[in-house]
């Protein structure tokens, strides 16, 4: 099964009408993490289509408006929709103070569970695991505090070799989840089947780092390296690294750069500034130092 990303917004500060803030979907093993949620998150999810009811977690990467003003309205809305199931929030130290003043001051808490999970630490950390992904931060240079997100695939069961299996009737369908869990099969006779003679190795894990707002940030390579896909905010062209540097962003170069040293296998950018008129110059500059870097548009989804 395939990982599969959705752009719901890549642009940054003010949001246009064709051009949206931060925020993105991952379908990762079942799981569905809403990542960051900037203002009009909730109508983009009714737009491309993705259910409310799958979302579970939210990963907030830092407390600017056009990563976060969204999500107030989002908990309002699942308010009045009787959503009665959990829902995670992950974000930097204050969001729950943010929102639950907002719920507080218009009356309208949810009638369902609201579960924070601040962050705080500089260091990188596991944030959610379950049996399947495990999650975890990507500390990052910004104005405030930031973190990007790791998202990683846990090994899976071994697949069965089924034309190998058939050679030796005592292995039944009741003895096949021990197969797939790594055991040896033992004969009636007592010898000992290697369990690598009758399944196959499981399908390599997948994993994809986001990183949000960040000055060029070399420290992060080792955290994300080998990643199969890496998202690198690329707010400014090299024609801008002045602005890049005092606003402690990153240009599209830098982040094909940071793409290049991790050997990540694909490269997307996006949080463009509103200065540019056309996205051309960002694919141009990225790829002349990255070649298999993408684009991120709203509505575009990337398998991986």
């Amino acid at each position: 099964m395939s990982v599969k990303l959705t752009i719901l917004g890549c642009h940054s500060a003010t949001p246009r009408v064709n051009a949206h803030p931060s925020a993105q979907v991952l379908d990762i093993k079942n799981n569905h993490f809403l990542i960051d949620c900037g203002e009009g998150t909730q109508v983009q999810l009714r737009k491309y289509k993705v259910k409310f009811s799958k979302i579970q977690h939210i990963f907030i990467s830092h407390l600017h408006g056009d990563h976060v003003f969204g999500l107030p309205g989002l908990i309002s809305t699942f308010r009045l929709l009787n959503r009665q199931t959990e829902l995670h929030i992950y974000g930097p130290k204050g969001i729950k103070e943010m929102i639950t003043l907002q719920l507080k001051l218009s009356q309208s808490w949810t009638n369902y569970p609201l579960i924070f999970h601040e962050l705080s630490s500089t260091s990188s950390e596991i944030i959610f695991e379950n049996e399947k992904v495990s999650v975890q931060t990507i500390p990052l240079n910004h104005r405030i505090y930031t973190n990007g997100f790791l998202f990683k695939e846990k090994v899976g069961k071994r697949k069965l070799n089924i034309e190998a299996i058939k050679k030796y009737p005592e292995i039944e369908i009741c003895d096949y989840e021990n197969l797939r869990i790594g055991r040896d099969f033992k004969l009636n006779n007592g010898e000992i089947v290697k369990n690598k003679m009758l399944t196959f190795k499981p399908t390599k894990p997948k994993s994809y780092a986001y990183c949000s707002d960040t000055k060029f940030h070399p420290e992060i390579i080792p955290l994300i390296e080998n990643v199969d896909c890496l998202y690198h905010e690329a707010t400014f062209l090299n024609d801008k690294q002045h602005l890049a540097e005092t606003t402690k962003h990153t240009t599209a170069a830098e982040a094909a750069e940071i793409a290049k040293q991790a050997n990540v296998n694909q490269l997307i950018i996006g949080h463009y500034s509103s200065r540019y008129k056309s996205k051309d110059g960002f694919e141009n500059e990225a790829k002349a130092i990255f070649k298999n870097t993408h684009l991120a548009l709203e509505g575009k989804t990337f398998e991986f």
